[in-house]
């Protein structure tokens, strides 16, 4: 679980590499994983922010929300998970070339072999995720494995996803 301010970012990466640098996965795609992490958790920050002002951290008027983070082995790949209380889902919109955002699902979408949503039952939310395919280092060499055995298992069990649509931005 993280606290969505600032440095949420930052230390998502850093729990990411740790992680993913134990279960002996490939420098190569711990860098890949690093960077869905960095945009799925950064979208997470954007929504549970969006329109307040950030307040001290110890003021009794600050309101500062949380999200989840999960990392799995499961079917050859690994998955990143975010889950965050923003109900509305992600949108991949087509942006023009002096836009200043707005790419991070596009990056999602080009550096991850599938990726999707689903709201969460019984909960405010939805969960965003994306897999990369798992490289293991194993001896000083990459082997792509292809049925891994699961290292972790999933904290909700995972529901049917949508495909994700592209929309013009509106």
């Amino acid at each position: 679980m993280l606290v969505g301010t600032r440095n949420a970012v930052g230390l998502a990466r850093l729990h990411t590499a740790d992680v993913l640098s134990r279960w002996g996965v490939h420098p190569d795609s711990i860098e890949t994983v690093k960077l869905l992490v960095s945009e799925l958790t950064t979208n997470a920050v954007r929504c549970l922010n969006m329109g307040q002002e950030e307040s001290p951290p110890y003021s009794e008027h600050n309101t500062t929300q949380t999200f989840e983070l999960a990392l799995e082995i499961t079917n050859g790949a690994i998955r990143a998970s975010v889950w965050d209380r923003d109900s509305r889902p992600p949108i991949l919109k087509q942006v023009g070339v002096d836009a200043t955002g707005g790419r991070g699902l596009f990056i999602v979408a080009a550096m991850s072999r599938r990726w999707g949503s689903y709201p969460v039952c019984g909960l405010p939310g939805k969960v965003v995720w994306a897999e990369v395919p798992l490289v293991l280092v194993t001896h000083g060499r990459a082997d792509i494995s292809s049925d891994s055995p699961r290292l972790l298992q999933p904290a909700r069990a995972v529901r049917p996803t949508r495909d994700a649509q592209v929309r013009p931005d509106l």
